[in-house]
């Protein structure tokens, strides 16, 4: 794998740690985003000698643009770009609030549009890149009920990543936008949503997608090497997908006899 420029928010700690430790260590060079200043200078001390921290709040646009510069400021050029922030969200549809969906549609939703125009532009003057948005399987298939704005939020990413590249496709055939769907991930996630990680999923008995940090790391540095639009990194999400779509209801009923 060629050595290549990659920025990653959300780099503190779970998937977004764990990525930039695995690109580190095969001599990738790193500009990472997150809030909190103390883990992200401990991720990019683990990863990389040359890699930088810079605290991001990918709420701000701001910010994000900042984030951008200074990666352009040391490295000359950006390769890849991997929106990886995000946060949980534990409401059915009808206790949520309006700062629960501005909270979440904020941090999931448009911190992928400020991502994609900060560095879209960029890969266009070169006429290469990749553009890396980490959604969620909830964003196809709604496993749980009580992750309503979240699922919704990832979904709205998923739509925005194809539009973004059916738009770019003609024009700009070596830029890559890539959506990666991660199914259960065993991280802190999951104390911040306050809900715990289910031991099973989907709609058979004993299906699990839970899936570790590394796990879902390592099928992100291979799409580096080899782009695809979508990526579900366990093996069963694509063929739950499709039975969810092929009869919506019936697949609900037999999830609904799991619980």
């Amino acid at each position: 794998m060629e050595s290549r420029v990659v920025v990653i928010t959300g780099a503190s700690s779970g998937i977004g740690a764990a990525l930039a430790r695995q690109l580190g260590a095969k001599g990738h060079h790193l500009t990472l985003g997150a809030r909190r200043e103390a883990l992200l200078k401990e991720v990019a001390a683990d990863s990389a000698p040359d890699a930088i921290p810079v605290v991001t709040d990918v709420t701000r646009r701001a910010d994000v643009d900042h984030l951008r510069d200074v990666a352009l400021d040391t490295f000359g050029h950006v390769d890849v770009w991997v929106n990886n922030a995000g946060r949980g969200a534990s409401h059915v549809v009808m206790d949520l609030t309006e700062e629960d969906v501005q909270s979440i549609v904020d941090v999931v939703l448009k911190s992928v549009l400020y991502g994609a125009q900060a560095i879209v532009p960029h890969f266009q003057e070169r006429g290469t890149g990749h553009l890396i948005n980490v959604s969620s399987f909830m964003g196809r298939v709604p496993l749980a009920s009580y992750r309503s704005i979240y699922s919704a939020a990832k979904s709205a990413v998923n739509i925005l990543s194809s539009s973004l590249r059916m738009d770019l496709r003609a024009k700009y055939p070596g830029i890559h936008v890539s959506v990666v769907m991660p199914g259960i991930v065993d991280t802190e996630f999951h104390k911040v949503a306050q809900t715990p990680i289910p031991i099973r999923a989907g709609d058979r008995a004993g299906t699990t997608l839970v899936e570790t940090a590394d796990e879902v790391a390592a099928k992100i540095v291979a799409l580096l090497d080899h782009p695809v639009a979508e990526l579900y990194t366990a093996p069963q999400m694509a063929d739950i997908a499709q039975r969810y779509y092929q009869d919506v209801g019936a697949f609900e009923e037999r999830m609904g006899a799991h619980r």
